[in-house]
């Protein structure tokens, strides 16, 4: 695997049912795209979906990566010192993100018993908000239909929504995808309406797939309206992942 398909691991997990869940329960440890990542190479694979680790983890842990084993891939992050012409480092560093097969799957090994943590999902919007420096308005829109808007660093939900926790996620997603803060650009920086609208629905399908809460029908509706027979961007796969990570983290309780 040169590069990641992002594109069609968020096509896939928005449209069959059930692959996002069973991502996260055999991989919660991990981001979100990761997760996708490593269920598709088990997929594809044969591997039956279960915990992950690196050879020296599972060495600690008592078990044998059994040989001829091919590991699996994701994606992690690097510090790279740049370079002037003559090879020299200028003291300049950034980040990247790369491949790098370091990770096996429990069936993939022998040795001692392991018991896998089952965890249970959680999210509070109580504790999402001021992490994610987001204010709750209330709702002061005169369009009865409009289920919730976002504008700088606050949203609002229509105290008749029809699913207001998917709204909350949707207008959470603007708010951290940068699209409120483009209003202020000109429309050539903007990013274009229906993009920002498959960004965020795509989003809040993630993050309600990932809690179990309903909805799922009605967002893959509006991203397919959306896109209207055109296909999702690598790059905006990649922000569609990174937003969703980013909500579900600033929400999630102690004890995860």
């Amino acid at each position: 695997m040169d590069k990641p398909n992002w594109s069609a691991l968020l096509t896939d997990a928005v449209n069959e049912p059930g692959i996002i869940s069973a991502a996260y329960s055999a991989f919660h440890n991990y981001s979100v795209g990761n997760q996708l990542l490593a269920w598709s190479q088990c997929s594809k694979r044969g591997i039956p979906l279960g915990p992950i680790a690196t050879y020296k983890r599972w060495t600690e842990l008592g078990r044998q990566v059994r040989k001829g084993e091919k590991a699996l891939q994701l994606c992690m992050p690097v510090t790279i010192n740049k370079k002037d012409e003559a090879g020299e480092k200028t003291g300049d560093i950034f980040q990247a993100f790369v491949l790098r097969n370091f990770w096996f799957s429990l069936s993939q090994t022998d040795g001692a018993d392991y018991q896998h943590e089952v965890v249970s999902p959680s999210w509070d919007s109580a504790l999402a908000l001021p992490a994610l420096d987001v204010n709750l308005i209330p709702f002061e829109s005169a369009d009865g239909n409009c289920q919730g808007y976002a504008t700088g660093r606050s949203i609002a939900i229509n105290p008749v929504a029809a699913l207001p926790h998917k709204t909350r996620f949707h207008e959470l997603a603007h708010v951290v995808l940068g699209h409120t803060a483009e209003n202020a650009m000109h429309d050539n920086d903007r990013t274009p309406k229906d993009i920002r609208e498959v960004e965020a629905e795509s989003v809040a399908y993630i993050c309600c797939a990932i809690l179990g809460l309903p909805g799922l029908m009605e967002a893959r509706g509006y991203i397919q309206s959306w896109l209207d027979g055109g296909s999702i961007a690598d790059k905006t796969a990649q922000r569609i992942f990174g937003a969703a990570e980013k909500i579900l983290k600033a929400g999630r309780t102690a004890a995860l």
